[in-house]
């Protein structure tokens, strides 16, 4: 198998392991896979009670041969979660730091 479709297959993978129901509100989990562009996010969209819900709470693309985390709301972050599935950390890009910051982190620059 190579890079780019078990990086997609993975990411799917954790998106499905991401997607359980908030323990409040009435709000619903939507994964959207956008494979042709390699596009993977998890939303949560509702109510609760009288705020409105709708935001990502996982953004990650696939850019060139490494995975771009644009946004994560996870704790403790799924950047760990991509390390222990046996992705190496030059492969994965902290897209939320500014480009200036990444080369101080444990993680691909881009």
């Amino acid at each position: 198998m190579d890079t780019i479709t078990h990086y997609q297959d993975l990411l799917s993978q954790l998106l499905r392991q991401y997607a359980h129901k908030p323990s409040h509100g009435e709000i619903e989990t939507e994964i959207i896979i956008d494979a042709a562009r390699k596009h993977f996010e998890l939303m949560h969209v509702g109510w609760d009670s009288p705020r409105r819900v709708h935001g990502s709470v996982l953004h990650l693309d696939i850019i060139g041969e490494k995975i771009w985390i644009q946004h994560d709301g996870t704790s403790p972050g799924v950047a760990l979660d991509l390390v222990d599935a046996g992705v190496p950390r030059e492969d994965i890009v902290l897209a939320f730091r500014p480009p200036q910051v990444r080369q101080y982190t444990d993680y691909g620059t881009g």
